[in-house]
Parts: C-alpha cells; sequence; structure tokens
C-alpha cells in the first residue's frame, strides 16, 4: 500500500510541477523557451554523459533547475545532496525545488553571478555546470556573460554542459571562442533535446 500512495503522490507532484511549469512560461516565454518541461528521458541523457558519475570529482552546478527533472535524475543517479547547487532565476519555480528537493541548496538568482554565489570552497573546484538556459534567445553579449560566470566556477578538468531543444548548437561557439560537440539526442523529450559539451579554445 506504502509504494501505492508513493506512486500517487509521485503523480500528483509531476502535474503540479508541469502546471506550475505552464504558468510560468506564459509570463516568461524567453526565459523558459518552451511551456513544457523537460522530460526524464533527458534527465537520463544528461546523466549517462557525466563522466565517472556520480564518482567524478567535485560538485555539480545545474543552472536553470525548472522543476527539477534533472535535479531529481542526478539524485536518484547517486549525487550526494550536499554536492548540488540549483540556481533557478524565477522565484516561484525557486521556491517549488526548495519544497521537492529540501537537502539540496537552491539559489532564486541569476546565474551571470555564479562566482559569488557559490561557497569559497567550490570556487574553481567544480566538476560539472549543467546549463538548461535556453542561451539561443540571448544575445552575443549575454551569452559571454553567462559563459565567463560558469566557466570561472569550473575546476581544471571541470565540464560545461548544455542542452537545448535548438536542431543546431546552441551557441555561435566560434565567436564565443569556444569549441564544442553534441553528446547525444533524446526523441523522448518534447521539443527533442540535445546535449553538448563546451570547451574553451586554446590561446
Amino acid at each position: 500500500m506504502t509504494n501505492v500512495w508513493q506512486e500517487i503522490l509521485a503523480k500528483k507532484r509531476e502535474v503540479s510541477g508541469r502546471w506550475l511549469f505552464f504558468r510560468r512560461a506564459l509570463v516568461h516565454p524567453l526565459q523558459l523557451a518552451t511551456p513544457l518541461p523537460s522530460s526524464a528521458a533527458l534527465g537520463r541523457l544528461v546523466v549517462r554523459h557525466i563522466a565517472n558519475f556520480p564518482r567524478s570529482p567535485g560538485p555539480v552546478i545545474e543552472v536553470g533547475g525548472g522543476t527539477g527533472v534533472i535535479t531529481r535524475a542526478l539524485l536518484e543517479a547517486g549525487l550526494p545532496a550536499d554536492r548540488l547547487i540549483v540556481v533557478e532565476l524565477d522565484p516561484e519555480l525557486a521556491a517549488y525545488l526548495r519544497h521537492r528537493f529540501p537537502g539540496v541548496r537552491v539559489l532564486a538568482a541569476d546565474a551571470g553571478r555564479l562566482p559569488e554565489l557559490m561557497p569559497s570552497s567550490w570556487l574553481g573546484n567544480v566538476g560539472t555546470v549543467i546549463n538548461g538556459v535556453p542561451m539561443t534567445v540571448l544575445s552575443l553579449a549575454a551569452q559571454r556573460h553567462l559563459l565567463e560566470a560558469m566557466f570561472g566556477v569550473l575546476g581544471p578538468k571541470g565540464r560545461y554542459l548544455q542542452y537545448t531543444y535548438s536542431l543546431f548548437s546552441p551557441l555561435p561557439a566560434q565567436r564565443l571562442g569556444v569549441a564544442g560537440r553534441r553528446l547525444g539526442i533524446t526523441f523522448g523529450n518534447f521539443p527533442p533535446a540535445s546535449l553538448w559539451n563546451f570547451e574553451r579554445q586554446a590561446a
């Protein structure tokens, strides 16, 4: 009976999260870029491409937490809650994430301030940044600002992962001085989503 109630509560949270995301997408269409939250299929794609997960070195930062689909996938794959910080610009979505994942630090803040938001012990030691912000709708200056903030917290071997609903690269890589490659795509998400890895180009 306990399992049945857990499934019912999980379905209720999922419906509640989808409705919240839809409402916030109507308020901030460019900020969220889609009226539907990410799917579990995208969460599995992200987890699959984090090297040696969950034993990879360094903490993880998720930017653009939404309703917590990626957050949940990370935790279920074994990432300790104290090794994860989620940054979500929308205050209502951030409050939802805090309620859903009480053990995870959720910051209702602009990811462009990432270096000043992080604990000092995290700076330069972050293992992975996972970005769900729709970079394709931002200006080149805004893209550059966000990239500098996210690369600014990564460790020497840290990775910057970006998921996108675009058919092409979500960043004009050459203009931003980065090199990117598509790691995978899932058609189990609507719209289909791709995961990209970006690295700074050598000077």
